[in-house]
């Protein structure tokens, strides 16, 4: 097949570009507009491969996605270009609204017109597939889990934007006939991820000697899913999936967002320890919470395992094990990003409440 991939430059993107070159026949085409979490950097390793091309362009830019999509002919829109982190969404919820949404709308409305010039078949063919969160779903007590039918309650403007977006894709299916898929998925973790998200954050934070925030009392829950079982899990969406069907991903790996830190810790421990023997325990550092703080996000992905023949493959210890190690082989990949444009502070609070000095300042003193 041939697929037009949004956001190909991102984390899911990437891994997902890189999944689908090596382990399908599939031809793709990358579009991304590479704001400070596109890289391209991350697609390396398939950059010169025959079946794949990128387009640096806007998915609100409607004339150059029309003429992409023209171009190209997909027979599969996989759209993940998306902003994604929380804490950057309250402290600027526009570029959320712009991107998220009206993006989504434009990507929607083009892929309509070029679905609607189709013959039957290749109409039979099309998929549009829209990659969401499970955040759309709101905060869930000490038990429970999210499924597809559970009603949508966001909390951020990050959540509430994904979740106008999934209405939107849903709606052109209803509304048009717009053959759509919708995923929604738990925390992604693994390779090449923009260092604002936690795991990496921590990562290089231990590694570079500064205190390791963790929000409130850390007693938040998460459902970890490697962004490798994320991709197998979109290409069994991308040629399995039935049109008008929502899948949940979840990596069935709940964890507290201090065990979360504190695992990080101990693989540090054992694979890179401090100089003076001391644990990278020690650099814990409660913080103030983040406004509205969901308490707990868990996924029931059985539908997925049951119609799509998916499972996770990884296990969160051995995930983080491994994750660690390739962050501590690729600094070259993470130093750069830290050297031209993020210095790990803290977003979403505002910066009198930051724990710590930047990456970057403690490179340039030292």
């Amino acid at each position: 097949m041939r697929i037009l991939v949004t956001g190909g430059a991102g984390f899911i993107g990437s891994a997902l570009i890189r999944h689908l070159i090596t382990g399908s026949d599939h031809v793709l085409l990358n579009i991304d507009k590479l704001t400070y979490a596109g890289n391209l950097a991350s697609l390396d390793s398939v950059v010169r491969h025959s079946r794949y091309d990128f387009v640096q362009g806007d998915i609100c830019d409607a004339d150059l996605v029309a003429r992409t999509i023209a171009d190209f002919q997909p027979q599969v829109i996989a759209h993940l270009a998306a902003e994604s982190h929380v804490d950057r969404s309250i402290d600027g919820p526009g570029v959320f609204v712009q991107t998220n949404i009206v993006g989504t709308f434009t990507m929607l409305q083009q892929a309509l017109g070029y679905f609607q010039s189709l013959g039957a078949a290749d109409q039979a063919a099309f998929r549009f597939h829209h990659i969401s969160t499970d955040e759309v779903y709101g905060s869930l007590g000490p038990t429970g889990l999210f499924t597809e039918t559970t009603p949508y309650d966001p909390r951020s403007p990050y959540s509430a934007s994904k979740a106008a977006s999934d209405h939107l894709v849903r709606a052109w299916g209803h509304s048009y006939g717009l053959p759509v898929l919708v995923t929604n998925c738990s925390n992604n973790y693994g390779p090449y991820q923009f260092p604002e998200k936690l795991i990496p954050l921590i990562i290089i934070r231990a590694l570079c000697g500064q205190a390791l925030p963790v929000y409130g009392d850390g007693s938040n829950v998460r459902d970890w899913l490697h962004v490798d079982d994320h991709a197998r899990a979109l290409h069994r969406v991308i040629e399995s999936g039935h049109p008008g069907e929502t899948y949940n991903i979840g990596g069935n790996a709940e964890q507290r967002n201090i065990d979360v830190v504190r695992r990080i810790c101990a693989v540090l421990d054992r694979r890179h320890p401090r100089f003076d023997g001391r644990s990278y325990a020690e650099q814990i550092s409660f913080v103030a919470d983040r406004p509205g703080h969901d308490q707990r996000y868990a996924i029931d992905a059985a539908k997925a395992h049951r119609d799509l023949g998916w499972r996770p493959q990884h296990d969160f210890a051995s995930g983080i094990d491994a994750t660690v190690q390739w962050y501590l082989d690729n600094s070259g990949w993470w130093q750069d990003i830290i050297n031209r444009q993020y210095d790990t502070q803290r977003l979403g609070i505002g910066a009198s409440m930051t724990a710590g000095s930047s990456v970057r300042q403690l490179r340039r003193a030292s």
